[in-house]
């Protein structure tokens, strides 16, 4: 029997072998590292065998690694991540991605990063230095940075005179990644230090004011409370354009796919609850013409609903079969009977003690025949686990798994699901879920999961979608 380590560079010879055949029968390259990213080195993925043998590749490279690199150099790698995050953040929003964006190709030096950003250069080569061990930014020569394939993600596009000249506006009409890097090095970053202070307080409830964020700033109040004082109106901003980047990054028709939407009767009504614009119900509209849709959300969100509506499909609106609805879903659904109500990630900006409320109102609604649509994350578990401890077979609810010596889940290289998790807890006291988890939920509520449709290509466990039923009251 070969060794662990042996097994895995095997793993990493292989699964290189059939990506690179693979990428030069269809046409597909292999991303350069040092090349500026564009969305097009991503197509390969979307090949099911393409993106199999990365995910291979990048699992076993991660644990080959996790072997051979002094166990505390590979603990500190996360005890002092903060260091990282606090440099990556010094450089997102003193511009330096775009300036080197603008400076040669062959690198430029600290002291002319400085000069345009009125920084210390030598702290600057400092905080490039500690990234570039992580392949975020190149260092070419002593004290000569280039952008990578991952530093140029942060790229607003923009010249960095206009960023400097009104910084306010630096993430307006710009990609989003670098919008959400900052959310998330901001909000998070400083609500993350006082995970400790609030799982460990006797006192801690369920409450989305009782998280980290409202520790760090010493008020009892919601993310959206937060957001909605004056001096944080310019990090609602930055959220919600950092969202839209996260949704662009999304297949456009990834609402078509969470349902059998053909299997139902010409008249069908869905309800999108919370849906906010209704970017999930606005191709369904387009492809299934003869159902009837509602989209419900709080009164300021319908009213942009309808500007973005009258612009992307008028008639819908105007037939009477798509109707934008204001209604908060804590309170009683008023749709009863509806076939299908849908929930795009809603369930993971609250608690199971906040999510109870507004499920149990939607079962009250339900009939019979009432589908349940969740799209939300699924945490996988990071052992083989073929029976998911749920109890009953449910399609789907395994996710494909790496075989052994990789970790089921594929380790890092599916770690945003996760980090997607640790933000919701810092952020809002609330969580992405395991399957178990999910059908627990489901369950207290009066509802049974029957089905989770997953991507038919790579690890993504973002855009997921489960069905579930109504469960017969006692």
């Amino acid at each position: 029997m070969s060794s662990p380590a042996r097994q895995l560079l095997q793993l990493i010879s292989t699964s290189l072998s059939t990506l690179e055949t693979t990428c030069a029968e269809k046409g597909f390259n292999i991303p350069d590292l040092h090349t500026t990213f564009d969305p097009a080195s991503e197509a390969f993925r979307n090949d099911p065998v393409a993106g199999e043998a990365a995910s291979v590749l990048g699992a076993a490279a991660l644990q080959l690694a996790a072997i051979f690199i002094p166990p505390q150099v590979s603990l500190y790698h996360t005890v002092a991540g903060f260091m990282r995050s606090a440099a990556a953040r010094v450089c997102i929003e003193s511009n330096v991605t775009e300036i080197l964006r603008e400076g040669s190709p062959n690198g430029v030096h600290v002291n002319e990063i400085a000069a345009k950003n009125g920084r210390d250069p030598q702290k600057i080569g400092r905080f490039l230095r500690i990234l570039a061990n992580h392949h975020i930014y190149r260092e070419v020569r002593p004290n000569v940075f280039t952008n990578t394939r991952i530093s140029s993600l942060l790229d607003t596009l923009k010249p960095s005179a206009e960023l400097f000249a009104h910084p306010a506006q630096k993430h307006e009409n710009t990609p989003g990644l670098a919008a959400i890097a900052c959310h998330h090095l901001d909000e998070a970053f400083k609500a993350a230090a006082y995970a400790w202070e609030t799982v460990s307080d006797p006192n801690m409830t369920d409450a989305t004011t009782d998280s980290p964020l409202s520790r760090a700033t010493g008020r009892k109040e919601t993310l959206w409370e937060f957001y909605q004082r004056p001096e944080n109106f310019h990090k609602y901003e930055r959220f919600n354009i950092g969202m839209r980047g996260m949704r662009a990054l999304q297949p456009g028709d990834v609402g078509l796919h969470a349902f059998d939407w053909k299997s139902l009767a010409k008249g069908s009504v869905v309800v999108d609850v919370g849906g906010g614009l209704g970017s999930v119900s606005l191709p369904v509209a387009r492809e299934y013409p003869d159902l009837q849709i509602v989209v419900q959300d709080l009164p300021p969100v319908i009213e942009s609903a309808t500007k973005l509506w009258k612009k992307e499909n008028p008639d819908a609106l105007e037939s009477g079969r798509v109707k934008l609805e204001a209604h908060d879903f804590f309170k009683t659904q008023p749709h009863k009977g509806a076939d299908v109500f849908l929930l795009k990630q809603i369930l993971h900006d609250w608690p199971d003690a906040s999510c109870i409320p507004i499920l149990r109102h939607l079962r009250e609604a339900a009939s019979p025949t009432t589908k349940l649509v969740i799209m939300d994350t699924l945490i996988p578990f990071a052992c083989h686990d073929p029976a998911v401890g749920i109890g009953r077979e449910i399609p789907g609810a395994v996710p494909k798994e790496a075989s052994s010596p990789l970790l089921a889940n594929y380790g890092a290289v599916g770690e945003m699901a996760y980090i997607a998790d640790m933000t919701m807890f810092f952020i809002a006291n609330a969580q992405e879920r395991t399957v178990v988890e999910m059908d627990n939920l489901l369950r207290r509520t009066g509802w049974e999961l029957t089905l989770v449709r997953r991507p038919e290509t790579g690890n993504n466990h973002f855009v997921l979608s489960m069905e579930a039923i109504p469960m017969e009251k006692s």
